[in-house]
């Protein structure tokens, strides 16, 4: 019940809420300071964080609480408006005049702006400005961080620290609930309110704590669920913004004493056992009027809505047993999770749901997969049939196709191992087998049937093409190839049991890459080229070989001979030896002083003699004098004469 000065200002003071305003006005300042601090404390670290470790769970887990703190921050300071205005009411007199007790608390900010601003803020009023800064806040907060595409990631030791953390000030915001909570309506109409919002950061933190305990780097919920706790501060910022822009068409009284604007309908819904239709109905009755109990429709609808809820729960799972299948589809029956039959085209019954399920599968339908990933490009519209071809049908080798793949072939020099690169499209026309067996295999045995079939003809092609040439894809090999390579994979996928049923094989296209395919008969003509003249160089390589080979059988051949004349002379000059050396030992110094002779004669065969005979006499041994010159001089230079020389 709202208090008006003007007709109950001598009955104030004697009201238990505003004797205890100045107590509760401390009190609330005390705890959304605390508060404030904390959460302008988690924004920081967070925007820290951010900077470190942007995709880990850390910056939403911080933003999150923070925000969930200054929704309680919001609401106290809320509530601590209207406790203000109590203790100023009771402290002035009633006497005085009205705009003495209609004093603004901002009035000392407004003094500085003009007539006409301070009369906008006036009328708008402190808390619905601070009401709907901190709601934008929140929303703008929540809104940076919110992304639940975060990988998930083991925290270690410091998770563990920071839930212990939160679980404290869980604790002590559940203290401060319980003592809101057991407050006064009569002594403080604001504290069940209060209590409300105290939950909201409550929740936050018990959630947050939870997730930080159950990190693991294969547990994605974890990180899911600290990103969307950010909702719940997020809807009651929402709300209060809207409360705040209802509050301006809502008449202003100085007088009167103000509501709580802080106000959650959705945190009003955190209680046990949740009410929300009770809800709806108080604040109905308390804002509008409207008591929905009176009405004997609603009371009616109230109490039969409840059975009726209830029939209609269970016809809708009773159907869930009843099945129509189409002609283009089979069915495989699961009861309890065990495959026992597999129903054909039309309306079957079996067990509700879970207990009995039926599991979809074509029947007959015919599929084209291409073995490159354009085949999953958009669909082109169809060609006129009287205008021009569409692009998809140029086969052109210098044209390119969105479904042609690369492949690496075998190149076509047998004498050295390399590759080539060719453009194919090849195509797969498949089924899903018409039996039960291969309904079976399709569905259990294989995840993604195109996938597979995919998976498998590549591998195929590239064992097939390894063997081949470009060439020989191009001519002769082409007759037979797709009937390898459906044959192949047909049987690699049998071998997998996957239920898959090839057709045909359709090979659209092979041809050089759309780059090089311009030039593709130039480069024949280089390789022809290129053979010619490695023919010439081998002819010439092999001239100089046989020319190098003659040079050095020549130079083998005099090099033998000399070593054999070498042999020969050494070979004589032994003979000699040893026939001297026998002749020697037969005759002795006569064959010495024979030998002497016949070196000597041979040794002076050109020089001109004067024997003196060494019978002269005398103490002188025999002289050989071999100075040649005539009367009067000697015709020789003096530094070429002769020099004498004596035989003793």
């Amino acid at each position: 019940m709202q208090v008006d000065l003007e007709t109950q200002g001598a009955e104030v003071a004697a009201m238990p809420r505003f004797q205890r305003a100045a107590f509760h006005t401390g009190r609330l300042q005390r705890w959304g300071a605390g508060l404030l601090g904390l959460a302008v404390l988690g924004l920081v670290s967070a925007v820290f964080v951010d900077l470190f470790a942007a995709l880990t769970i850390w910056p939403a887990l911080l933003v999150n609480l923070s925000c969930a703190l200054l929704v309680v921050v919001a609401g106290l300071q809320s509530a601590c408006w209207v406790s203000r205005w109590r203790e100023e009411a009771i402290n002035l007199s009633a006497a005085l005049a009205p705009e003495a007790v209609d004093k603004p608390v901002a009035e000392g900010f407004t003094a500085a702006l003009g007539v006409r601003w301070r009369l906008l803020l006036q009328q708008i009023g402190a808390p619905t400005l601070w009401l709907a800064g901190w709601s934008l806040l929140i929303l703008y907060s929540q809104a940076q961080v919110f992304n639940l595409s975060l990988p998930a990631s083991a925290l270690g030791l410091s998770a563990s620290v920071a839930a212990v953390l939160a679980l404290l000030l869980a604790f002590a915001l559940l203290v401060l609930e319980r003592q809101l909570a057991q407050e006064s309506s009569a002594q403080w109409p604001e504290a069940a309110a209060l209590a409300q919002l105290v939950r909201v950061a409550i929740g936050c933190l018990l959630v947050s704590a939870l997730c930080l305990l159950f990190s693991r780097e294969a547990a994605l919920w974890p990180v899911r669920l600290a990103v969307l706790i950010g909702l719940l501060p997020a809807l009651v910022a929402g709300e209060w913004l809207l409360r705040a822009l209802l509050s301006l068409f809502s008449p202003q009284h100085d007088r009167r004493e103000p509501r709580l604007l802080a106000h959650s309908f959705i945190a009003h819904l955190l209680r046990w056992p949740p009410q929300p239709l009770l809800s709806v109905q108080h604040e109905l009755h308390n804002r509008f009027g409207i008591d929905l109990r009176q009405i004997w429709a609603f009371a009616y609808m109230r109490r039969a809505c409840l059975p009726i809820v209830a029939v209609v729960l269970l016809l809708g799972w009773l159907l869930t047993g009843v099945h129509e299948l189409s002609l283009q589809n089979r069915g495989i029956y699961e009861r309890f999770g065990k495959p026992v039959k597999v129903f054909a085209p039309g309306l079957h019954v079996g067990l509700p749901w879970p207990l009995g399920r039926v599991i979809s599968v074509e029947n007959g339908v015919v599929h084209e997969l291409a073995t490159s990933v354009g085949d999953n490009s958009q669909p082109l519209p169809p060609a006129s049939a009287e205008g021009p071809a569409p692009a998809i049908a140029n086969r052109l080798w210098d044209a390119s196709h969105i479904n042609d793949k690369s492949q690496v072939i075998a190149s076509g020099n047998a004498r050295q191992q390399s590759f080539q690169i060719v453009n194919m499209d090849v195509r797969f026309i498949y089924r899903i087998g018409l039996d039960d067996a291969s309904a079976l295999a399709a569905t259990y045995h294989s995840d993604d049937v195109p996938t597979l079939i995919r998976r498998t003809a590549s591998r195929v092609l590239v064992h097939d093409f390894a063997s081949r040439t470009l060439d020989g894809l191009l001519g002769e090999d082409r007759t037979g190839l797709a009937d390898d390579i459906g044959r192949a994979v047909q049987a690699d996928l049998a071998r997998l049991d996957s239920g898959v049923e090839i057709l045909a094989t359709v090979v659209e296209a092979i041809h050089p890459p759309a780059g090089a395919a311009n030039a593709y008969h130039g480069v024949q003509a280089a390789q022809i080229g290129a053979q010619a003249l490695i023919a010439r160089e081998r002819g010439a390589a092999a001239e100089q070989t046989n020319q190098a080979q003659l040079q050095a059988s020549v130079i083998s051949d005099k090099a033998r001979a000399d070593a054999r004349e070498v042999q020969a002379t050494a070979e004589a000059a032994d003979r000699r030896f040893a026939a001297e050396q026998q002749a020697y030992a037969r005759a002795g110094q006569a064959f010495v002083l024979e030998q002497y002779l016949s070196q000597l004669s041979q040794g002076l065969r050109q020089a001109k003699l004067l024997i003196l005979d060494h019978r002269l006499g005398g103490d002188t041994a025999p002289t050989l004098d071999l100075r040649t010159f005539t009367l009067p001089a000697d015709p020789v230079p003096p530094r070429k004469a002769a020099q004498p020389g004596a035989v003793h």
